[in-house]
């Protein structure tokens, strides 16, 4: 050994100043592969739309002619072909989104602001309030406005296309009038199916795609209701145009029940159509909020409507459509097998306003953040609905628990509060052999929501809250005082929370979190709350005071475990090889099947060869998928055995924490409570004296309150001087 070597320091400076800058080549590298990729992502996604919009006009069909004939004489035939141009594309794009969410999985948020000078962003501007669309942001109104030049644009350019169809031909006013209304339904189809390459794509849950682009599925859900309407109304038109035309014929009974081998299955068209149909007509706003059972059992419909689409049109044109539908196939399995579990409910509390508090178990490797939310099934109500809960708790409150507030206005939440209640009253007599045991099943799929934490990305934070709309500001306000504490990385440092509450008896609702720390760390955080109570003209006497819950319960209520990690923000490794195998075994499974069946036997029949398409599609995800969700769950359950320990000693610990929390003041010194007033916000945003910069204001609420927020927002952001702040809109409403 080296003379006097255990003297020197363990890590020598040269070998600190190495790691370090490996550290910062590793990081720099990581960079210049996150940029390459993004770039990849965008060509990919503007050539592919690009490739899309041109298609309806002579020189897009000339070109998918050519890539046609430079594809003709493949395994696969023409069904590959058009697959490899329409269909392929959003499956490449989601491998590499997969490979981009992997890179950036273990980024620190940033400590320091993106940017020294307030900027406005397209996401978060509000530019339509009041219309059928609700808030819009520049964003969305760019893409919707280019959704409908393409429409417009397609209908032109196909109806140039027949009239010089038609011009060529020698027939009599009459059949022509006939064979353009023939066309016509034919462009409509085609333009209906182009877009429901899209309309699949924003309802998966945990897509890839969604995550990458960060637009979680509450605001997801929007754009798949609008691209719905506008493609059952464009295929409406397509069935209408042959309707008509076979009618005016004498021929309409003949051709609906017609189910050609070669050629398109009417029948089958006609079956799809009803179905579309029923799924629109039951979704319209006025239906869905008064019979939302209706609506989401006649939803389920879409199972007969895209199996009956791909035996109407066969594989080769169902293959326009067929990576979306693919991708959402993937995320519905994935679903499935995570909503099997049965979860624990670690405690259930009825507050005397009429909300419900339930803790769930989940494992310590379950990410989510303060802006997530989940979908919840409780058995004893209803085996088929699931209903949307935010987050209530911090991802800093604890490994192994979450937390949900639900508001008790309809009749699955009175139905769960009053098992709750009955679950309380057969507790004292639970020993006595002839007592039926109450329970709770739940289940759960998510979380979901943001990839990005929002509320870390602002300095200055309003809150805007109506009623329960609290539940997710609770969560961000326990998280913030989370990190406050345990010195982690807090960009907020000036908050103001506005709630407004019909009644006095919500006001307990903060007693979820510790409100008296709240000023032990004013010199970091300074949190302001403001309360408007609309219904109370006078405050009540025991204002300040803590109500009492009627019940809570510090034991499960459940038998089962912790959440599955499967889907929302789940594992992106096992996620991804998920993805990937099931797109490679889809891609055998067709091989396979062309070169061994099809091909060898001359199976022709277009209505069979779409059959066999979808269940290829099926296949590949239930044996290739399943196996990677199998092994998958063998990881997990592994992880999770690790923790039972863990897990056991904070169910023990729960009750005596809910009963010091509940001996806390409810308010502190910053809190202000009006009586008989709704909020100003004219007032709210001119008082708040922010200066130069960026002001993040998250609202969830009632469509009203978002509106009113956000014409302010526009109003100011537009009229703004030079050294006033841009206020950043951002909603959390879930409205399905």
């Amino acid at each position: 050994m080296e003379e006097h070597s255990v003297h020197k320091p363990l890590l020598s400076r040269e070998s600190v100043e190495l790691e370090s800058a490996f550290v910062s080549k590793s990081t720099l590298l990581l960079s210049w592969v996150k940029r390459v990729l993004k770039i990849v992502i965008w060509v990919i996604f503007i050539g592919w739309v690009a490739f899309i919009f041109l298609f309806p006009s002579e020189f897009g069909n000339k070109l998918f002619e050519k890539w046609l004939q430079a594809t003709n004489g493949s395994l696969f035939g023409t069904a590959g072909s058009i697959f490899l141009a329409f269909s392929a594309p959003i499956l490449l794009l989601a491998f590499l989104s997969i490979l981009h969410l992997i890179i950036s999985g273990g980024e620190e948020f940033p400590k320091k602001k993106t940017s020294e000078y307030p900027s406005f962003r397209l996401w978060t501007f509000p530019v339509l309030v009041d219309g059928p669309f609700g808030v819009v942001s520049a964003a969305e109104f760019i893409g919707i406005a280019l959704f409908v030049v393409f429409i417009l644009w397609s209908v032109y350019a196909y109806t140039m296309r027949n009239f010089s169809l038609i011009s060529s031909y020698q027939l009599p006013s009459k059949e022509k009038s006939m064979l353009m209304l023939e066309l016509s339904g034919l462009r409509f189809g085609m333009i209906g199916l182009l877009c429901l390459a899209f309309l699949f794509l924003p309802i998966a849950r945990g897509s890839v795609l969604l995550r990458l682009i960060d637009i979680p599925f509450e605001h997801a859900t929007r754009y798949h209701v609008w691209l719905g309407h506008v493609t059952m109304l464009i295929f409406t038109l397509h069935g209408l145009c042959y309707v008509i035309t076979w009618a005016l014929q004498g021929r309409l009974l003949l051709e609906i029940m017609e189910w050609k081998d070669i050629g398109v299955a009417n029948l089958a068209g006609v079956i799809s159509l009803l179905a579309g149909l029923f799924m629109w007509m039951t979704s319209l706003h006025p239906v869905r909020k008064q019979y939302f059972e209706l609506f989401f059992y006649t939803h389920q419909l879409y199972l007969v409507f895209v199996v009956f689409l791909a035996l109407h049109v066969g594989d080769f044109i169902f293959s326009f459509a067929a990576g979306g539908i693919f991708l959402f196939m993937l995320d519905r399995f994935l679903r499935f097998c995570q909503s099997r579990r049965t979860v624990n409910v670690l405690s259930a509390t009825c507050l005397p306003c009429g909300t419900v508090e339930l803790v769930l178990s989940k494992p310590a490797n379950l990410r989510y953040n303060a802006l997530s939310f989940i979908f919840l099934q409780v058995r004893e109500l209803s085996w088929l609905q699931w209903h949307p809960f935010s987050v209530s708790s911090s991802p800093l409150d604890g490994k192994y628990h979450l937390s949900i507030l639900i508001k008790v206005l309809g009749k699955w939440t009175e139905k769960l509060r009053e098992n709750i209640l009955s679950i309380s009253e057969a507790e004292p007599t639970k020993a006595l052999p002839s007592q039926p045991s109450s329970k709770i099943t739940a289940s759960v799929e998510g979380p979901y929501g943001h990839e990005v934490p929002y509320h870390l990305m602002y300095e200055n934070l309003i809150l805007v809250a109506g009623g329960i709309g609290i539940s997710p500001f609770l969560a961000i306000l326990s998280d913030l005082l989370h990190r406050v504490r345990e010195g982690k990385c807090c960009l907020p440092r000036k908050i103001l929370i506005v709630w407004a509450v019909k009644n006095s008896n919500e006001l307990p609702l903060l007693s979820t979190i510790d409100m008296e720390s709240i000023p032990l760390f004013s010199d970091k955080l300074n949190v302001e709350i403001r309360i408007y109570v609309t219904r109370e003209s006078v405050p009540p006497l025991e204002e300040g005071k803590i109500h009492k819950p009627m019940n809570c319960y510090a034991y499960p209520v459940s038998s089962g475990c912790g959440m599955s990690v499967l889907v929302g923000t789940g594992d992106k490794i096992w996620s991804g090889l998920y993805v990937i195998s099931s797109t490679v075994g889809f891609a055998i499974l067709m091989a396979l099947m062309y070169a061994f069946y099809i091909n060898r036997f001359n199976i022709t029949s277009w209505w069979y060869k779409g059959f066999l398409f979808v269940v290829c599609m099926v296949v590949s995800v239930l044996v290739f998928g399943g196996l990677v969700v199998g092994l998958w769950h063998l990881w997990e359950r592994q992880v999770s055995a690790k923790e039972v320990y863990e897990d056991n000693k904070m169910k023990c610990d729960m009750a005596e924490q809910k009963e010091s929390m509940a001996q806390k003041d409810l308010f502190a010194s910053s809190t202000n409570i009006q009586y008989g007033s709704r909020p100003d916000f004219k007032e709210i945003f001119g008082s708040m004296n922010y200066g130069h910069v960026n002001v993040g204001v998250i609202v969830c609420g009632p469509p009203a309150l978002q509106s009113s927020v956000a014409q302010e927002i526009r109003s100011r952001n537009i009229n703004r001087e030079r050294n006033h702040p841009v206020f950043h809109f951002i909603s959390h409403s879930f409205d399905l």
